[in-house]
């Protein structure tokens, strides 16, 4: 007998083939039967009538750092919401294992790091989760029978250093012995089932102390000698994270990335390759890492995001402006030093002119300060602002763009709430996403779902591209679209059996109504633990979210099932090979 039967859907299977109409019958979280409608003779326990809905597999998001909130929120939200059903973690560098058993500071270095770093409430960190392992094996097995979605792990450089090295990883460099044992620990973490390793050496990443995080100070060969051991095991990766990312790589960083999937044979994912129109050399640039690596008998794939993610700012916390070259120093001094410095205008003269710069990278695009909408306000003085144009104000008030932002901002104690406007929202930028995607080591993704929380929300990029592919811009049909939400992510990491609506497949599967998926606006909650705020989306049109053959999501509500599968590499993932 079948758990479940669904009739007369439009099948999107994940392949790029034309959809059709099927009935799909789901036995024992697998798809049992992909037949034509009324064909299905098996009895079922349940069924639903799909006419008019469009039935897909689960997309797959590969990259996450949802290492910490899976401990208080089973359900991956708002990712499992916008028809998630497998993530992938520990990007970036950052995971919260392996820890030192006999250094219970470490927790509390990692937990401050992650904090600075990925935009992660501090009170969540320490209140959410337990923090109760040493080993890597024993992370994985902490969340193991306790998750919705399934969820596919990397370990951190940053993790690895620390454990071996102390307080030593961050500015230090190890001895024969101690790489040796970080190698070791990798090896010991791969073979509990993490997916292989991630790294950062970008600028942007520094502690909870704000020194740069320990694998910043790693060098080739370290990064190499861990590159190689990856390769020694069945189905895992690379994910690393270099400064040229952000904006454009230099020869040595495009020489590293090519030496570290060549030592490893083993594809390595990089995030995220911004696409505009205005700076057209940036892509054919960041790809010649990818041409390059082909043949060295490597493979780079670069993550792009097929929509443009609100992002809000604020001068009074932390968040991308403070990554402007010269911004970090004077966002960072007390408040009214800091009201003060930024009405000084020789020095927003000078911040401007930074932040306009060749060293600002992918940044400069923040410093067009008059496409700047207002948010939330806190006085009286700028009572009717929320929902204007900086630009607008200004030129009532006869002030230059930022002196107008700060001002308005000086009122509300640097506490007003910023919305830039995208300046590569133009058809030019999109006419070139469009024909990016087309490469072959081009793939979607890049959400950072589960950090950054109060400042950004990307977690919808699945549900915001498919409504655009079918009543928006129109950029891709269906199928295209969805295959690459679900089936490419899944073949880069070898997954098993995922990604695709197949007999014998895992029945991870989203229904939704064509005519109205879509992503409702970010808006900011305080539901994390210590009610921290992070920014919230509902989904549109999902019907529902299957996960392993069980419901999990129905019409945007969690249905409070938990079927999700710690995702560990060689069991749940076959070895993609490179050479």
């Amino acid at each position: 007998m079948l758990d479940h039967l669904i009739t007369g859907a439009t099948v999107v299977d994940g392949t790029g083939a034309p959809s059709f109409v099927a009935d799909v019958g789901i036995r024992d979280g697998r798809i049992a039967v992909v037949a034509e409608p009324g064909t299905v003779r098996e009895e079922a326990r349940t069924t639903e009538d799909a006419g008019g809905l469009v039935l897909t597999p689960g997309f797959v998001d590969p990259h996450t750092h949802y290492d910490a909130q899976l401990f208080w929120d089973p359900y991956a939200t708002p990712s499992m919401n916008h028809g998630v059903t497998t993530v992938a973690g520990g990007n970036c560098g950052f995971t919260l294992a392996p820890l030192h058993p006999d250094r219970p500071e470490d927790a509390d270095y990692t937990r401050r790091m992650m904090s600075k770093v990925e935009g992660m409430a501090l009170a969540a960190l320490e209140e959410g989760v337990d923090w109760s392992w040493s080993s890597f094996a024993e992370y994985l097995d902490a969340l193991e029978g306790r998750i919705a979605v399934n969820a596919g792990f990397m370990v951190g450089h940053c993790a690895l250093r620390r454990y071996v090295m102390g307080a030593d990883a961050v500015g230090g460099q190890p001895t024969p012995e101690q790489l040796d044992r970080m190698v070791g620990l990798l090896k010991e973490a791969m073979e509990a089932g993490a997916w292989g390793l991630s790294t950062t050496q970008s600028a942007t990443h520094s502690d909870g102390d704000g020194a740069p995080v320990a694998s910043r100070h790693a060098t080739p060969g370290e990064l190499i000698a861990l590159s190689r051991a990856v390769g020694e095991h069945e189905g895992t990766q690379l994910e690393a994270i270099l400064a040229g990312c952000l904006d454009q790589f230099s020869d040595a960083e495009i020489d590293l990335f090519v030496e570290m999937t060549a030592a490893a044979g083993r594809p390595l994912n990089w995030n995220v390759l911004t696409i505009d129109a205005a700076v057209p050399e940036r892509v054919p640039r960041q790809l010649t890492a990818s041409e390059r690596a082909r043949k060295s008998g490597g493979r780079i794939v670069a993550l792009t995001m097929p929509i443009l993610t609100p992002m809000n700012m604020s001068l009074g916390t932390f968040c991308a402006l403070n990554l402007i070259p010269g911004w970090g120093e004077i966002l960072a001094l007390p408040v009214p030093e800091r009201i003060a410095e930024l009405r000084d205008p020789d020095v927003r003269a000078e911040m401007l002119r930074r932040a306009d710069s060749k060293e600002a990278g992918v940044f400069r695009r923040l410093a067009h300060f008059g496409r700047y909408v207002i948010g939330d306000t806190y006085s009286a003085e700028n009572e009717g602002l929320t929902g204007r144009v900086v630009k607008d104000i200004a030129t009532e008030r006869g002030q230059d763009p930022f002196q107008c932002l700060v001002e308005i901002c000086a009122n509300d104690d640097l506490r007003t709430v910023l919305w830039p406007m995208p300046s590569d929202n133009d058809p030019a930028s999109w006419a070139l996403r469009r024909e990016t995607w087309d490469h072959e080591d081009v793939m979607l993704g890049g959400s950072d779902a589960g950090a950054h929380l109060d400042r950004m929300c990307g977690a919808p990029y699945t549900t915001r591209f498919l409504g655009d592919c079918l009543r928006g811009r129109k950029l891709l049909p269906l199928e295209r679209a969805v295959k690459m939400l679900t089936d490419d992510p899944a073949r880069l990491f070898g997954l098993r059996e995922r990604g695709r609506i197949e007999e014998g497949f895992h029945a991870d599967l989203v229904l939704f109504d064509p005519e109205r998926i879509e992503a409702g606006p970010a808006t900011l909650v305080h539901d994390l633990p210590g009610d921290s705020p992070r920014l919230d989306s509902r989904a549109i049109g999902i019907v529902s979210v299957r996960v392993n053959g069980v419901e999990t999501i129905r019409n945007d509500e969690v249905t409070g099932a938990i079927p999700g599968k710690v995702l560990r590499s060689g069991r749940d993932t076959r070895t993609v090979a490179t050479r």
